[in-house]
């Protein structure tokens, strides 16, 4: 005895047959996306609704351990675009960028009111030595082209920096005027002085816990060398409303930024970490650092961390 399919069933494997059989068609690309592929002077494509620009940096010949690694492994920067709901357009990215590029790129990108949100390393044992930073714009797709363009256009164009060596003679760190400067005192420790500020004005608790300066809640400046020629290095915690200010304090004041990430999880609010390093005067590196300071705590509410 014959057993007859329903003829509905019939029907819906017809219908899932052609649909599978149709190809899916390109989403045809806005105009003002192409007015901003036109104005970079770059490749993109325009898939679920977002512009993505590529900046690969095939101008670069890198290995890892040795191995020549291609431009698809990694290296592939990029930008794009999507519509928000409110008329404006959300630009994200991330710049493949070698060392002597990252800080000239991040003050073209912070003077023309592009926010840069992190900066890090992909890979180990890589050259070069590679740095990935991430950008963040919002505005009309041709407006956060103009602003993007000149930190893009500086890729691969950066001069290298000529350094001269630490003689080691000059007069010892006036630990004391730096103390002044700063606002703050530090501690001596072997050569180095180093300044330690808290950030307890964020409230920040961990299972009741209070997290202070002891725990790693800190912003610090670490001074060696002489008076003349000295080295900084530390670290700044902000809120994220303060990334950006502090950003441009530091490059302004000719310090580099040479990571910016987060140290906690589920810290609320969240807190954003940014390592530094200068060279220069001891009195020059410690207004620098305390233009950083006086970015921080200008309001907001505190908060606990979760638990």
């Amino acid at each position: 005895m014959r057993k007859f399919i329903p003829l509905t069933i019939v029907f819906n494997i017809f219908l899932m047959v052609c649909a599978n059989a149709i190809p899916t068609q390109a989403q045809e690309m806005p105009s003002d996306y192409q007015e901003v592929l036109k104005f970079l002077d770059r490749k993109g494509d325009y898939k679920a609704g977002v512009l993505k620009v590529n900046i690969p940096r095939n101008d670069l010949k890198i290995t890892i351990q040795g191995v020549s690694t291609p431009t698809p492994f990694g290296f592939g920067g990029w930008i794009a675009m999507t519509k928000g709901t409110d008329g404006t357009d959300v630009m994200m990215g991330d710049l493949v960028l070698i060392q002597d590029e990252v800080n000239p790129i991040m003050s073209t990108l912070l003077d023309k009111g592009i926010d840069v949100t992190a900066l890090h390393n992909h890979f180990f044992w890589d050259d070069p030595h590679v740095f990935f930073v991430h950008v963040h714009g919002i505005g009309k797709p041709i407006d956060v082209a103009h602003r993007v363009k000149p930190a893009l256009d500086l890729i691969g164009h950066v001069t290298p920096p000529t350094v001269a060596p630490i003689s080691g003679a000059g007069t010892a760190l006036d630990t004391e005027k730096l103390a002044k400067i700063v606002g703050h005192p530090g501690e001596q420790s072997g050569t180095v002085y180093k300044i330690t500020v808290g950030r307890d004005d964020l409230g920040v608790r961990d299972h009741g816990a209070v997290i202070n300066a002891r725990m790693g809640l800190n912003t610090w400046a670490a001074f060696v060398g002489t008076q003349e020629d000295a080295i900084v290095a530390g670290d700044v915690a902000m809120l994220e409303s303060e990334v950006t200010p502090v950003l441009k304090a530091l490059r302004k004041n000719g310090l580099d930024v040479v990571a910016i990430h987060h140290h906690m999880t589920e810290d609320r609010p969240v807190v954003i970490f940014l390592h530094y390093w200068g060279r220069g005067s001891a009195e020059k590196l410690a207004t620098a650092f305390r233009a950083s300071l006086d970015e921080l705590g200008k309001g907001g509410p505190t908060h606990e961390m979760r638990h």
